[in-house]
């Protein structure tokens, strides 16, 4: 922009115009404010929000009731208003023929608020990169040091993280077992957190594969990465926050992958067999 001074122009518009333009204009606001502003919910689907569900929208109903779509975490649940407003039932409706009235409207309303929700809590819970940051596909991974199908999974997606295609986001837990919490501290804590990873990793996967092709899956051993006897207060904080989170997706063993499917919509799954990777990462 060009920050040449100019010279100074008489304004050619009277005061008295010019004020009432400014009432106008902030009468047009506080209209258009008012017109925006949501309409309060009744109060027993008020008590059903601060019971901390959240309440998207509305979707089509039959018999004078007024659906809404909502959801606690992940899971959706429709709920229907009485036509009195003063009742709210929650669940599926069907029509004499068995028709699911419910689902169609409810994923309609759901689909892209409770992506936006899941996604945005990922991005902002704490994890380690694996892979390049402009890599098409992301997909984000609870993954305990000491777990031996995480290190599996590791070694399976080489192909797509090596070639550029998917970043993974190792978001850490320390849940397996009594020294998970530090190992998975210790890479938290590192200067280079990826680097790190990569190699503790890497060191395992012959040794781990062995083991699992022997049907005796065990934790991986310690020599490879220290885990610390104490976890500064900050980092116990993150790696508390990130088991909230997996929780809350109602995902309990690692690996748990989260990722976004080819309409955009978010998939989770526990484990990670080979020979469904191509549906998670893509082509090779």
């Amino acid at each position: 922009m060009n920050h040449q001074n100019t010279p100074a122009r008489a304004s050619l518009i009277p005061s008295a115009t010019v004020s009432t333009v400014v009432v106008l204009i902030a009468l047009a606001s506080a209209v258009a404010s008012i017109a925006l502003a949501a309409p309060q919910l009744p109060a027993a689907l008020q008590a059903l929000e601060k019971k901390g569900l959240s309440i998207v929208g509305t979707f089509p109903s039959p018999s004078g009731m007024t659906a809404y779509a909502a959801h606690a975490g992940t899971e959706p649940i429709a709920l229907y208003l009485t036509p009195d407003g003063k009742h709210v039932i929650a669940g599926t409706l069907f029509d004499a023929s068995g028709k699911n009235l419910t689902e169609a409207g409810l994923e309609k309303v759901l689909a892209q608020p409770m992506t936006e929700a899941v996604w945005g809590k990922l991005e902002k819970s704490h994890w380690i990169a694996d892979g390049r940051e402009d890599a098409p596909r992301t997909v984000y991974v609870f993954t305990d040091p000491n777990c031996p199908y995480c290190n599996k999974l590791w070694a399976d997606a080489r192909p797509w993280v090596d070639t550029g295609k998917v970043q993974l986001r190792h978001v850490m837990v320390g849940i397996l077992t009594p020294t998970s919490a530090g190992k998975a501290a210790a890479l938290l804590g590192e200067k280079n957190p990826a680097a790190a990873l990569d190699a503790y990793e890497r060191r395992h996967v012959a040794s781990n594969a062995k083991t699992l092709a022997s049907g005796r899956p065990k934790p991986l051993g310690d020599d490879s990465l220290k885990p610390l006897s104490v976890v500064p207060a900050g980092i116990a904080d993150q790696l508390d926050a990130n088991a909230a989170l997996m929780a809350s997706y109602g995902l309990r063993a690692t690996p748990a992958l989260v990722w976004k499917d080819a309409k955009g919509s978010v998939q989770m799954r526990q484990g990670a067999p080979e020979s469904d990777l191509a549906a998670i990462f893509g082509p090779r």
